[in-house]
């Protein structure tokens, strides 16, 4: 949050490794250990460099989540426990302990399977529990959650949930292929109709640090959280995975070559491919500043910057992709300048990942019903 795959388990923040290849409702919460901008870009490249590895209620249900900076973290219950998990849609697994240990009561079942999952930046190994789980209120019984026995790279968060695809978990739990998600439980049980997740952030105001200013819909999306139309797009690959073109910098074109894309909420930056990259900073004048890890303007930017996914024209305004000066002690910024939280996604697939901060401009949809990811205009 930011800011997980597996390879048998993935990274958390930017970049989750999962068996197969990839590259970060209730409350939601930030990752204390993320403390500054450096981080959060080292963080989201470990993440972004696990891609590429391999290994009867019909109405839906809302809830709240926390945007701590870098990160959406759900106050999740489990058993009669509440652990803050951070929101993956680039994971699969659930899974506690990092922090928080966790308790068996008398819902929680050991099924003595190890579990392993690796983000890039972190990773975690244990045993596999069900148990009842629930995020504000909204719950199921007998998921698969993972206990950690070990785990790095999550100081001060307890776990993850995934809201990734299923695919995602394959290997993940030795003796079988893949577990349901939460979400697919969530429809098997009769709690929603449709396996659908509706994500909803916005940027935090001010200096503040920490704002409950999200939401996380599960079984349909919430109308008012955007305007205009919602554009869907067939997902892609194994995570919700986006084919992105048509980079530009105000009138000046940064490539037409098709990129590989991935809507992921555990990842913070926008991460574009090397080469529209480079265009990038030759065209806005930017310079990677080595302090804090991002692009740095000793001017400050005017024009938009726009790419086209499914048809439609996104558009990010210099307000959309600066970081405000006012929260420029939450990133571990010091000095003048202006900084953007656009940055290098490598020449590899996939190589453009639409993150946290892209996400809290625009409403996205995650349907795993129909096979696709829908992004349509935050209201």
């Amino acid at each position: 949050m930011d800011e997980a795959t597996a390879t048998h388990g993935r990274t958390m923040d930017d970049s989750i490794q999962h068996a197969r290849p990839w590259n970060p409702a209730a409350s939601v919460k930030k990752v204390n250990t993320i403390t500054n901008s450096t981080n959060i870009v080292a963080r989201d490249l470990a993440r972004l460099n696990n891609y590429f590895k391999k290994s009867a209620i019909s109405e839906r249900q809302s809830a709240p989540v926390i945007n701590e900076v870098f990160s959406y973290i759900a106050e999740t219950t489990v058993g009669t426990q509440t652990f803050d998990l951070i929101v993956d849609t680039g994971s699969s697994n659930t899974w506690v302990g990092a922090d928080t240990k966790f308790v068996a009561g008398s819902t929680a079942k050991s099924t003595g399977d190890f579990v392993s999952v690796s983000y890039g930046s972190g990773e975690f190994s244990g045993t596999e529990y069900t148990d009842t789980v629930s995020v504000d209120g909204t719950g199921v019984t007998g998921q698969s959650i993972g206990v950690a026995k070990s785990s790095s790279g999550f100081s001060d968060v307890d776990g993850i949930i995934g809201f990734g695809p299923e695919d995602l978990t394959e290997y993940t739990v030795s003796g079988v292929s893949e577990v349901p998600t939460f979400l697919q439980n969530l429809v098997s049980q009769g709690v929603i109709s449709e396996n659908i997740l509706g994500v909803s952030f916005a940027p935090l105001t001010g200096s503040d640090d920490e704002d409950t200013n999200g939401e996380l819909t599960f079984g349909g999306v919430d109308d008012t959280k955007f305007t205009g139309d919602i554009t869907y797009t067939t997902r892609t690959g194994d995570y919700w995975g986006v084919s992105v073109t048509k980079f530009e910098f105000g009138s000046t074109s940064l490539g037409t070559t098709t990129a590989s894309g991935i809507v992921d909420t555990g990842t913070t930056l926008l991460y574009i491919p090397t080469a529209t990259y480079d265009k990038f900073l030759t065209a806005s004048k930017g310079k990677p500043d080595s302090s804090s890890g991002l692009v740095k303007f000793t001017t400050k930017p005017t024009a938009d910057f726009t790419f086209v996914v499914g048809g439609t024209t996104y558009t990010l305004t210099p307000a959309d992709y600066l970081v405000p000066t006012a929260q420029y002690a939450n990133w571990g910024i010091s000095g003048s300048g202006f900084y953007s939280i656009i940055n290098d996604g490598g020449s590899e697939a996939p190589n453009t990942i639409l993150g946290q901060t892209f996400l809290e401009n625009f409403y996205a949809v995650f349907d795993t019903t129909n096979n696709r990811v829908g992004l349509a205009v935050a209201a």
